[in-house]
């Protein structure tokens, strides 16, 4: 009615046990990590995984390299494997785009970060990794204006997760600037279904050609929302490569994507071939009864990321 008051609502006090601030308190213990080691452990990834390409893409490389049929395709192939042998024996950097810093971090809920601002950490560490392994600097500010360079990489962009325990995961990924423009969102109609996927994912790299740098791992994310589908397409790029996903049925889609895609005969480096993309790695969540949120994430060959456990 007019002029009535909204209702109110008291939350009871909480009862505690054992002797804390607030009176009895029963307070586990909680595992400190000084920020200092989050920028050491940071500064360390970059140049790793800038300098390493993992064992699973090197895998992949070689297996590519024995089922590509185009003598031009299979030339690309040893390339890019020499490049990585050297890249990793002269500790320099695998594409002259040592990309944007992408850190995933997975804090312990049972962690207590101490002796400085968690993200500021991190951003030291970006800074830091970068400069110290002579790491091309491509971040710019005012991205639509001026453009002018921050010189050090920094800022990063930061993606934190909470989760059971006392320890604090940290992943890096460089992201070059090539396979990332070539990013698609779309927000499907339900009816569009897993057809609609599949066109989608073929469109966008078809239309992408040799600007990813193929051979490609392909990320995809499938429901949640907008800005969620984004980041299950980008958490996909950290799985093994060409492991399928647990679920039958999305590793199913995967693998007739992964089928259409070598069907297109752009291969390594755009020279023609059959092995245009080496994996594609999807992940799905729910999503609304009126959206079916699809985003691709394209990652080149070099497909840089490394982790650690503090």
């Amino acid at each position: 009615m007019e002029g009535a008051k909204a209702p109110s609502y008291v939350i009871p006090p909480l009862s505690f046990k054992g002797r804390g601030l607030w009176g009895e308190v029963d307070k586990p213990p909680m595992r400190e990590i000084e920020a200092s080691a989050i920028t050491q452990v940071v500064a360390q990834l970059c140049q790793q995984a800038n300098f390493e390409l993992g064992e699973d893409v090197i895998a992949a490389l070689k297996q590519a390299q024995q089922t590509e049929e185009s003598p031009e395709g299979r030339e690309v192939l040893s390339q890019l494997l020499e490049n990585a042998r050297i890249a990793k024996q002269e500790r320099l950097p695998l594409c002259q785009d040592c990309g944007t810093a992408v850190v995933f971090l997975e804090i312990g809920q049972e962690t207590h970060i101490i002796g400085g601002n968690l993200y500021a950490a991190v951003e030291e560490g970006v800074r830091q990794g970068y400069t110290q392994g002579y790491l091309r600097k491509s971040i710019v500010s005012q991205p639509f204006s001026a453009r002018i360079n921050t010189r050090d990489n920094t800022p990063p962009v930061i993606h934190t997760e909470i989760v059971p325990g006392d320890q604090v995961k940290i992943i890096v990924m460089p992201k070059g600037g090539g396979a990332e423009n070539m990013s698609k969102l779309a927000m499907l109609k339900p009816g569009d279904g897993r057809q609609g996927i599949i066109d989608l994912v073929v469109r966008t790299v078809d239309e992408a050609g040799g600007n990813p740098c193929p051979p490609l791992i392909v990320g995809l994310g499938i429901g949640a929302t907008a800005e969620g589908a984004m980041l299950l397409a980008k958490k996909a790029l950290l799985r093994e490569v060409a492991k399928p996903n647990p679920d039958p049925e999305i590793a199913e889609l995967e693998k007739e994507i992964l089928s259409r895609i070598n069907a297109l005969g752009i291969g390594p480096l755009g020279f023609g071939g059959r092995i245009t993309a080496l994996a594609v790695q999807a992940e799905v969540m729910p999503t609304h009864l009126a959206s079916l949120p699809v985003a691709v994430n394209l990652q080149c060959h070099s497909a840089r990321h490394k982790e650690a456990i503090l």
